[in-house]
């Protein structure tokens, strides 16, 4: 895997601290990590293993999350930093267990600056395989396990911050809502506690027997993967892949209001001023998206425990309503008001650190 000459020129670099390019010729591992900032902690944030088209893709991927991951912290008001991994998924039959025992070995070699998780295409059991070589990784089966349900808890409390602030609705009752990527980790377990709240639903996914199959348990209706821009619905809730807000797509939607799951929802950040000018409500994705990473706190800091985890999930709304209204007050774009606001408290958490040095 060739290294990009122009990484620290790369568009989504961001004063990365580190970024690390790993290779196993023999398990057939080549991985990405990027550890954002530290200033709070180690930095910590999942592995994702995806098909990527380029090792250049796998780099805007992983430098976008890594950042991502910074301000979903700090924004939680997590005592850790930002970072995230990539593995690009080899083609054809590879040994899971010996590829991931590698992908640790590369965490390991950076003594504890980063801490793994799993993401997209990774799970608990990924996770075992790499702790057999370092001891940086969370999200165990014995730990605290696999931090879907508390993402989805997190994003179901953001809906109904939005649906108040956007649609004026003290309830998801009758709330048409489209759901991409329904039957993720993640995904599934938000479209039930929708389907609870008595929200009306329109799912897809590109794994269609699954879909069909939660579609007839939550009574909901499917379209189409690429149907889903085109739904007549108040909120479009992404929960797969990150860049779904794009010039390609921003003006297919018919909603009222962007919440969802996914990372990166915004192709780029001007995204969050075009869906303004078309009176479309964002949820900052890595505000509304956080309580995942608030859930693993518990294998890195064993004092907290679900009534702190609970407490987490409810300063999100209350962060979420605050930003929403500033957007609407201030006209501006969520996603702006919120960088900034991540930026600040980085910096403030820097100059602390110095301050402390002196």
């Amino acid at each position: 895997m060739s290294v990009p000459a122009s990484v620290f020129e790369h568009p989504s670099f961001d004063n990365h601290e580190k970024v690390l390019f790993a290779s196993d010729p023999a398990t057939g591992l080549q991985a990405i990590i990027a550890v954002h900032s530290t200033v709070r902690g180690p930095a910590v944030g999942g592995c994702r293993m995806w098909g990527y088209d380029s090792p250049s893709e796998a780099v805007t991927d992983v430098l976008r999350l890594s950042q991502g991951m910074s301000y979903k912290n700090i924004m939680a008001d997590l005592p850790i930093g930002g970072g995230k991994s990539v593995i690009i998924k080899p083609k054809g039959e590879f040994d899971r267990e010996a590829l991931f025992q590698a992908f640790g070995r590369a965490v390991d070699s950076l003594g504890g600056h980063y801490i793994s998780a799993e993401d997209v295409g990774v799970s608990p059991d990924d996770m075992v395989s790499a702790r057999r070589t370092t001891r940086h990784v969370v999200g165990l089966p014995q730990g605290t396990g696999d931090p879907s349900p508390t993402t989805a808890k997190g994003v179901f409390f953001g809906i109904q911050v939005v649906a108040e602030k956007a649609l004026g609705k003290s309830s998801l009752e009758g709330v048409r809502i489209a759901v991409q990527g329904a039957t993720g980790h993640v995904g599934a377990y938000l479209c039930r506690h929708l389907a609870k709240a008595g929200a009306e639903l329109t799912l897809t996914d590109i794994n269609t027997d699954a879909l069909e199959k939660l579609a007839a348990e939550l009574g909901a209706k499917t379209v189409g993967k690429d149907e889903i821009y085109d739904v007549e619905a108040d909120i479009f809730t992404p929960c797969a892949l990150g860049a779904v807000i794009n010039e390609n797509t921003i003006d297919r939607l018919k909603v009222r209001a962007v919440a969802g799951a996914a990372n990166n929802q915004l192709a780029t950040r001007e995204m969050g001023a075009e869906l303004m000018k078309r009176k479309i409500a964002y949820a900052p994705d890595y505000v509304i998206n956080a309580g995942g990473i608030i859930n693993i706190m518990g294998e890195i800091e064993t004092r907290f425990d679900r009534n702190w985890v609970e407490g987490k999930l409810q300063g999100l709304k209350s962060t979420l309503a605050e930003i929403l209204d500033a957007a609407e007050s201030e006209g501006r774009p969520a996603n702006l008001i919120a960088d900034e606001i991540a930026r600040q408290r980085i910096e403030d958490a820097r100059a602390g650190t110095r301050h402390a040095a002196e």
